[in-house]
């Protein structure tokens, strides 16, 4: 029986288009550190270590750390010299990549409808980000007071999107099965993955994310608004309207 929703958030929760946000990130954040980096490579450097993180399989070594160790192995800079300004800039200027994004109602409706009724939510964003980046975002998008079961972000998860072992250790963290789980989001591929588990899958198509790598057979398939629609037809579990309109 499902019992737990996990939803993504970039792209899904919170609308927007993930090249034009990227692109205002790293203008945002490569002046705030070009007295320390060589301002034409660190972007390259800051994707390279990042998927070295995403490709990490110690389940010992937290994402933020296996970021650290790739990213520290090829920029000559001091880790206490360059961090301290990551956390600043996470904590307050990259709130002001805000207007990149297309915040829909839709998305804490969904979540407000699905708690009403019982079910378990989390939020699946790919750990890649730390916790004041993503609680920037879900503040845009309006779910920063939903009481989901999980959120995960780099500080405290051991594997990224698309590898299951990132939805292994979110099973294992809340106690589920997958069976009694649906993943919602809008990529095909790092979102469908967790239909090869056993997961119920919903595809979230208004922003969506298809690398052409292989075909994912979706549970269901939609736009935000079906998902409302959906989550709207799901069966009550047990009534908790605690949650604000």
């Amino acid at each position: 029986m499902l019992k737990t929703l996990l939803f993504d958030l970039d792209g899904t929760l919170l609308p927007f288009d993930q090249n034009r946000f990227m692109h205002g990130y790293f203008h945002a954040l490569v002046p705030e550190i070009a007295h320390l980096v060589n301002t034409k490579e660190i972007a390259a450097q800051i994707l390279t270590a990042t998927q070295a993180m995403v490709e990490n399989e110690d389940p010992q070594l937290p994402n933020i750390d296996a970021f650290k160790h790739a990213f520290f192995g090829t920029v000559d800079v001091a880790e206490s010299d360059i961090w301290p300004i990551f956390d600043e800039f996470y904590h307050t200027k990259f709130g002001d990549l805000q207007s990149l994004t297309e915040p829909s109602p839709i998305s804490r409706e969904i979540c407000r409808s699905a708690l009403s009724k019982g079910y378990e939510l989390v939020l699946a964003t790919n750990p890649i980000f730390p916790d004041d980046a993503v609680r920037h975002r879900m503040a845009w998008a309006g779910i920063d007071d939903v009481p989901f079961k999980l959120v995960t972000t780099m500080e405290h998860m051991h594997f990224c999107k698309p590898s299951p072992k990132y939805y292994l250790e979110i099973l294992d963290r809340i106690g589920r099965s997958p069976e009694e789980c649906m993943m919602i989001g809008n990529d095909v591929q790092e979102d469908g993955v967790a239909g090869k588990l056993g997961m119920q899958t919903f595809l979230v198509k208004d922003f969506v994310i298809d690398r052409g790598v292989g075909h994912i057979e979706f549970t269901h398939e939609g736009s935000l608004k079906d998902v409302l629609s959906f989550i709207e037809s799901l069966a009550v579990l047990e009534q908790n309207p605690t949650f604000p309109s």
